[in-house]
């Protein structure tokens, strides 16, 4: 069997997105804790640095003690021209530099009040990001911050994590494709095995999967291969014992038909002296005529069957009127008392004869089964027409529905009569024919009913 590519399907998108979350999930983590980190020791090595160099400042400060007016002066302007921003708080806040003059926030004056190095990060003017640091002048109790401006240090974070969230991405595309192809790969024996069992199961019984390498998927295939043997071998052994019952069948009616002819008709000449016999051997002779009857009913019956099986049945369609169809038969069989006709529907194309076989089987199980009135629908759908003939009988058990159309089923001793399980057999095979479908429902205490959808096409056959 030639190897395809396996259409996508809902296991190997599942396997795709499972290799991607993993792959993705663990990428992202891996990114994720490592920018973070990074971040964290910039930032730390960022303070610690501000923090020695405002303790510096501090000191150099403390030269300005006392902090006169000009002196604050002095001390503003010398930090200007090192390129120093500072804040120095005596009462009111005065900057060195304007464009960085954030305000010292409440808990950063209280740890400053308190004799202590405190810091801030904030935003200053244009999106900046600053680092304020600020400690209280040696010998006075002014306060000093120191400003540092953290935007190099933000950008290179920045850019960072955008390198990072890019690899990201790259590395699901790569998960994906690399998951995608080994989910392909993968899965290629389970799609061969799945068009193997279709095979199979189309009839293809010498269907076979390659047996390659030594892993889990060349031992079910081997395994497969044996089953499917297996399964050829048996189903040939049935197909043969199957053909040797047809053949029995056949056999035996048409050996049986010459001598129930000649039986036929001496029981007829014996049923026309039933008057003259005395009564014991009246009884006698009532029953011999009545068993002779059936045995040629059965050997009929055999015949049929056996030319159905071999296919040699031709079907000629004609126009037919079902309604007078259903009632020509109930009145030829006697049942015209019991069975009533209803519904309307113009004349269907089909066989008249098998139609009759099929709706005289079906009126006859009714009829016999049914124990009450019979009563045989005709309506038309369409594109098809439905007969249904129903009875008021005691139902069948569910269990034996899916057998009642199987050769020589009986349901129950109380509900076999004298039929031989061959009617509604021979009623199915004529029915497929016909390109039609035999149906039936059934339920205890409420009858039965059987349904017959019969194409008034004239098309293709219907699944029976």
């Amino acid at each position: 069997m030639a190897a395809g590519r396996v259409s996508p399907g809902r296991l190997r998108r599942r396997l795709v997105v499972a290799f991607v979350l993993v792959a993705g999930v663990s990428a992202g983590a891996l990114a994720g804790g490592s920018y973070l980190m990074l971040r964290q020791a910039r930032f730390d090595g960022s303070l610690q640095r501000a923090a020695a160099d405002a303790r510096y400042q501090l000191v150099l400060a403390g030269q300005f003690v006392p902090l006169t007016d000009t002196r604050r002066a002095d001390l503003l302007a010398s930090f200007a021209q090192n390129g120093r921003p500072v804040l120095l708080v005596t009462g009111d806040v005065q900057a060195s530099d304007p464009r960085y003059a954030p305000a010292p926030g409440p808990a950063l004056r209280d740890t400053v009040a308190a004799g202590q190095l405190g810091f801030q990060r904030t935003a200053g003017a244009a999106g900046s990001h600053l680092l304020v640091v600020g400690g209280r002048i040696p010998g006075s109790t002014a306060e000093l911050y120191v400003v540092t401006v953290e935007d190099d240090l933000v950008g290179d974070l920045d850019q960072l994590r955008t390198a990072l969230a890019v690899g990201w991405v790259a590395v699901v595309l790569v998960a994906a494709a690399v998951g995608h192809t080994l989910a392909r790969r993968t899965l290629e024996p389970v799609g061969r095995a799945s068009r193997a069992a279709r095979a199979v199961a189309e009839g293809l019984l010498d269907t076979r999967l390659p047996v390659d390498g030594r892993d889990e998927f060349s031992a079910w295939a081997a395994s497969f291969n044996e089953m499917a043997e297996a399964l050829e071998t048996k189903i040939a052994a049935l197909s043969r014992a199957q053909a040797r019952e047809r053949r029995f069948t056949a056999d035996v009616a048409h050996e049986l038909r010459t001598p129930v002819t000649a039986l036929v008709a001496a029981a007829s000449l014996l049923a026309d002296q039933l008057d003259a016999l005395p009564a014991d051997g009246r009884r006698a002779a009532e029953l011999l005529v009545t068993d002779v009857v059936r045995l040629r009913r059965l050997v009929e019956e055999l015949m049929e069957i056996s030319r159905l099986d071999a296919g040699r049945e031709a079907v000629t369609v004609r126009p037919v009127d079902v309604v007078a169809l259903l009632g020509g038969i109930a009145t030829a069989r006697g049942w015209a008392d019991r069975v009533s006709v209803t519904g309307a529907a113009p004349p269907v194309g089909t066989d008249p004869r098998r139609l009759e076989r099929v709706l005289a089987n079906l009126l006859s199980n009714a009829v016999e089964h049914g124990g009450g009135a019979v009563r045989a629908e005709v309506r038309h759908t369409g594109t098809a027409l439905v007969v249904d003939v129903a009875d008021q009988g005691p139902g069948i058990p569910a269990e034996h529905l899916p057998h009642l159309f199987d050769r020589f089923y009986k349901v129950d001793p109380a509900r076999t009569g004298a039929g031989s399980g061959l009617g509604l057999a021979i009623a199915l095979e004529n029915a497929r024919l016909l390109g039609g479908r035999l149906t039936v429902d059934s339920q205890p205490g409420r009858g039965t009913r059987f349904r017959l959808d019969l194409p008034t096409t004239g098309g293709a056959p219907c699944d029976a």
